[in-house]
């Protein structure tokens, strides 16, 4: 789906079509689920969180400027939705029970173990960054959207995103080697953690 399609479903949205709202509604769940999971580290959280935001979603989606690609618009208000409910509540689940990566048809056994010890690996790096950290790294390289695009999502200078991203990777190159992964190379703006 284009990102025209995505405001063009938005703008039928706004217009209270329910279609074009269930039909958002499934393009963006996955997304959402896995984004406010990782973020809150909360299973108990990420169904409550994630109504809230299609409710915002439904309720809001007038007052979407187009300034931004409508996928932005939407991650912003389920990053901030989020971060209301983390402050809710205060208790705090150290293992999330995220589901396990549906296995490739064709894929050995070995290497499906390696894939999923390495993602709980990863998993348990990214836990320990501070939450501001852990959500643009998501953002960046789990969803794709560019610095810029975080700026709006999270409500802050680009160059904030910039900073959180190069303290990040800083905590990941001491975290990683902790946990048994291979050092992650050092050097410039385009390196991945």
């Amino acid at each position: 789906m284009t990102v025209d399609d995505e405001r063009i479903l938005l703008e039928r949205v706004a217009a209270k079509d329910r279609r074009a709202f269930e039909r958002l509604y499934h393009i963006y769940y996955p997304r959402l689920f896995g984004y406010i999971l990782k973020l809150t580290r909360r299973i108990d959280l990420v169904e409550e969180v994630l109504n809230d935001v299609m409710l915002a979603v439904w309720a809001g989606a007038s007052r979407f400027a187009g300034r931004s690609r409508p996928s932005s618009w939407i991650f912003g208000i389920a990053h901030h939705t989020a971060l209301k409910a983390l402050r809710r509540r205060s208790r705090y689940v150290e293992e999330p029970e995220e589901a396990a990566g549906e296995p490739v048809a064709d894929e050995e056994p070995e290497s499906l173990l390696v894939r999923r010890e390495q993602r709980d690996l990863l998993g348990q790096a990214l836990a320990r960054l501070p939450l501001e950290q852990r959500a643009v790294v998501e953002l960046t390289y789990f969803h794709g959207f560019s610095y810029p695009e975080i700026a709006d999502i999270l409500a802050c200078p680009a160059n904030t995103v910039k900073t959180r991203m190069f303290h990040a990777r800083r905590r990941l190159r001491e975290i990683l080697p902790q946990l048994g992964i291979g050092a992650a190379s050092g050097g410039g703006e385009g390196d991945r953690p």
